[in-house]
């Protein structure tokens, strides 16, 4: 088998690939926020995965049958992409490497989310458009499978606040629990099928392949603070998000002729998005593509996917 560790910014996460490439284990530990906060320091977020990591791998008793180790080394696969957190899985997973013998192969955190945003399914072989959207991330980007996992590059994106960060600063705001996403999300379906009834709907701030959040979130607290329905309040989030989405993603589509869309990250599991998406992409001629939802955000399967990638291209 295949082991995969991940330490993000919210999540501690494990998981376990057979050579068949079935998932044999998936365990993960959301890392603690305080009540009102927004997020965690980086000091905080490590001293937690020191906590979470022997707690999780010593449920595997996998030793024995272990193949390699795939680690996140980094946020993104750039030379100057760095986060504190990532040091803690990658020091574990050294350490069994040289413990056990095992190879271990270091990539980043985006990588592990596109190849999990495949499965169950083979990865696509030729170059496609993805959207990496999550509490700290809302990037489109031109993807192109090679030997050694993926060449990124980026085309356009979020200018200030995160698709995931909208969410969590207005489910503070309603009082819900950090990371909001889930709970904003259960209060948004409850109107969801009235949506055509909203009189109003949240701006939406597109140029070219850039949008921005801050404006909408600006005009969603103004509804917060007038008392408007917590559910059509949430709704609109969601509702303002998609339609941002889909007109980035039609000027990246008519720029550079690639009409296979991935959506990877936590915000890509939400279910309004991913509706709204599949229905206007349809009748634009797009095909948006999600893997599973509980697979959308931070896990460690992605990981030692690639790592079977990797050891099956050996052979």
């Amino acid at each position: 088998m295949i082991l995969g560790l991940d330490t993000s910014c919210y999540t501690t996460s494990v998981a376990l690939i057979s050579l068949a490439g079935e998932i044999i284990a998936d365990q993960r530990s959301i890392l603690q926020v305080p009540k009102g906060e927004r997020g965690l320091r980086q000091s905080d977020a490590v001293f937690q995965h020191i906590q979470n990591l022997p707690r999780l791998v010593e449920t595997l008793e996998c030793q024995k049958q272990l193949s390699g180790v795939v680690v996140s080394s980094r946020p993104r696969p750039l030379p100057d992409s760095y986060m504190p957190v990532f040091k803690v899985g990658v020091s574990y997973g050294e350490f069994l490497g040289r413990l056990l013998q095992l190879p271990v192969l270091a990539t980043s955190h985006q990588e592990g989310h596109l190849r999990a945003g495949f499965f169950p399914g083979e990865a696509l072989s030729d170059p496609f458009l993805a959207w990496h959207l999550s509490g700290g991330t809302t990037e489109l980007l031109l993807v192109s499978p090679d030997k050694s996992g993926y060449r990124i590059e980026k085309l356009g994106g979020s200018q200030d606040l995160a698709a995931g960060q909208f969410v969590d600063r207005l489910g503070v705001s309603l009082g819900l629990p950090f990371p909001a996403g889930p709970h904003l999300e259960a209060l948004a379906v409850k109107i969801a099928a009235k949506s055509g009834l909203l009189k109003t709907k949240l701006p939406s701030a597109v140029q070219g392949l850039t949008l921005s959040f801050s404006g909408p979130e600006s005009a969603a607290q103004r509804l917060v603070s007038q008392k408007v329905p917590e559910a059509e309040i949430a709704h609109q989030v969601f509702d303002c998000i998609g339609r941002s989405l889909l007109k980035v993603t039609c000027q990246g589509v008519q720029k550079y002729g690639i009409r296979k869309v991935l959506l990877v990250g936590g915000v890509a599991a939400n279910s309004i998005i991913r509706n709204y998406l599949q229905t206007k992409g349809e009748k634009e001629g797009i095909s948006f593509q999600f893997g599973r939802p509980q697979l959308a955000a931070d896990n460690a399967v992605g990981l030692a996917l690639l790592g079977w990638d990797q050891l099956n291209k050996n052979k």
